[in-house]
């Protein structure tokens, strides 16, 4: 049977619930055990497929075609395993199965309430891994203890823990515990508070984390003990990491995996074997070069929006050993007058995927940009979308080309809603989701970057490039190198006269791994390289003094 362990979290929210829950499972991983994560959301929406980034962050899509939480992502990107859409559950979700099954007349007549029935699916749910070989399955419940939301789930697993062996089942509660800096102090009494709250609910922890700016004292971890009603030795230092990949090695040395393997009578594991981890830290802290990437977006400001892209660079720039500089430029503010001040010292250009007219031709002078001044360009969905614009516009000529997302009336729709999205009216779940096959053309810069004639992609998207137009675009110079076998789409457009120019439909930030860094991020930040390096060679002062 599988043994379960429940991650909660205390205080305030983003105290990093999912990495520590991906970091954890990384160990346990490392040590032998067959692990799987999943995260249970508790707002309304069914998923987070509606929601703006401003609310959620970004909306991560997995193999099956599942929207979900950008937390899959962490998991993903640790364990090197696909998640699906058993892995992520919200309580739009939870009631909407309860409703149907009402609907339906499951319940016999019965009243129907959060306890029994509701509490009864998000069990089923949280055991449903279980039941697929895994030997430990970690879930993490969003949002914090005392969220009105939070409540069944916590009642849930307090159920769970009454129902479940002992050694079956463990609760790893996340806490913050601040640093006053006018006391010069660590504070425990937030810890504390958040720990009552989750006893009070009838669940109490078996193992505290404590994510800290400073180190815990042996008097601070003895005194959470004593008030948390836990071992010393469960009382465990979260401290603030230069890069989340260094959490698991930290977790590591508090011996989080032991103590969980300890309390779950586990003994079939060995020593964790994490060569390929460190040496992957080992690169990404000793770069031996640097490049600026400019990443184009209109949620700038907000990281997590792009999070699998900023990840994607991590590990394409350790595969590189070289340290990549994200610059984040806003669309919305590019200018015909300002685009060589902004792009000007950039040695690759990312144009970021989203949705909606905001900063629409900010990207397409981006694009038109690096498109003239050879500078290493990625577009990713809408990325590919406004190169294909830009393309449209200044070279075949077509001054009102445009995507049909953007002004439904264009007389030059070279991006246009695909057929079998025109009929649809409702938002959630109806893009084109998940993965699809891609065949790529010889003697291509795609073809040479994956090393393969097919490929598998994930994608999120209702526009595609208008095949009516792709041999003007082809005559100009403009190809397309990917398209889907069934379907004809186009999937990916280059540039053969640039040196390094190309966009995809498809998100390949969401495949990329710390153990298989994504071939394109690589390929990019190789090109940004040998941008880089010659734009130095020119700078480089001659024996007289000049300017070469």
């Amino acid at each position: 049977m599988a043994k379960y362990i429940f991650v909660t979290g205390g205080v305030t929210s983003s105290l990093g619930k999912g990495i520590i829950s991906a970091s954890l499972a990384k160990l346990l991983q490392a040590r032998g055990l067959k692990v799987t994560i999943q995260k249970f959301d508790p707002y309304i929406n069914v998923d987070p497929g509606t929601l703006n980034p401003y609310e959620h962050g970004e909306c991560y899509v997995t193999e099956d075609g599942a929207e979900t939480d950008l937390d899959l992502g962490h998991y993903e990107r640790f364990l090197n395993i696909f998640t699906s859409q058993a892995n992520n559950v919200t309580t739009g979700r939870i009631y909407q199965t309860v409703i149907n099954k009402e609907r339906e007349g499951a319940y016999l007549g019965k009243t129907v309430q959060v306890v029994p029935h509701i509490t009864d699916e998000i069990k089923r749910r949280m055991l449903l891994l279980g039941k697929e070989g895994h030997d430990i399955v970690i879930t993490e419940l969003g949002g914090t203890v005392g969220d009105i939301e939070s409540l069944p789930f916590i009642e849930a697993v307090r159920q769970l823990q009454w129902e479940l062996p002992d050694e079956d089942c463990l609760v790893v509660h996340l806490t913050l515990i601040p640093y006053l800096k006018a006391a010069k102090e660590l504070k425990t009494k937030p810890t504390q508070h958040s720990v009552k709250l989750l006893s009070q609910e009838g669940v109490n922890p078996d193992i505290i984390v404590c994510r800290t700016e400073r180190p815990l004292s042996p008097e601070i971890r003895r005194k959470i003990a004593l008030f948390c009603n836990v071992k010393p030795d469960s009382v465990i230092e979260s401290a603030d990491a230069s890069t989340i990949y260094e959490v698991p090695l930290n977790m590591m040395r508090e011996k989080l995996d032991q103590i969980c393997l300890k309390k779950l009578a586990i003994t079939n594991y060995h020593e964790p074997e994490l060569t390929r981890w460190k040496e992957f830290l080992d690169k990404l802290k000793y770069p031996k070069s640097k490049v600026n990437i400019g990443l184009i977006g209109k949620y700038i400001e907000l990281q997590d929006a792009y999070k699998s892209i900023l990840e994607a660079f991590v590990h394409a720039g350790a595969m590189n050993e070289c340290s990549v500089n994200v610059v984040n430029i806003h669309s919305e503010f590019i200018t015909r007058e300002n685009v060589d001040e902004k792009l000007g010292n950039l040695d690759g250009l990312l144009v970021a995927p989203g949705f909606g007219m905001r900063g629409i031709e900010g990207k397409i002078l981006a694009v038109k940009y690096a498109r003239e001044n050879g500078l290493p360009f990625l577009g990713i969905c809408l990325g590919m979308q406004m190169a294909v614009i830009e393309f449209a516009r200044n070279v075949l000529g077509l001054k009102d080309a445009h995507s049909t997302e953007m002004d439904p009336d264009t007389n030059n729709a070279v991006i246009d809603l695909m057929d079998d999205q025109k009929k649809v009216t409702a938002k959630g779940g109806t893009m084109r989701l998940g993965a699809y096959p891609c065949e790529l053309r010889e003697a291509t810069l795609a073809r040479s970057i994956y090393g393969t004639a097919v490929i598998s992609e994930r994608h999120r998207h209702r526009w595609e490039f208008n095949n009516a137009y792709l041999s003007d675009f082809e005559e100009k110079g403009l190809i397309a190198s990917g398209f889907n076998p069934e379907s004809g789409l186009v999937e990916i457009i280059e540039l053969p006269t640039h040196p390094y120019f190309i966009g995809v439909q498809y998100h390949p930030e969401l495949k990329s791994t710390v153990e298989n860094p994504h071939p394109l991020f690589v390929s990019f930040i190789n090109a940004a390289k040998d941008f880089a390096e010659e734009k130095n060679a020119r700078k480089k002062p001659s024996l007289q003094g000049e300017i070469v």
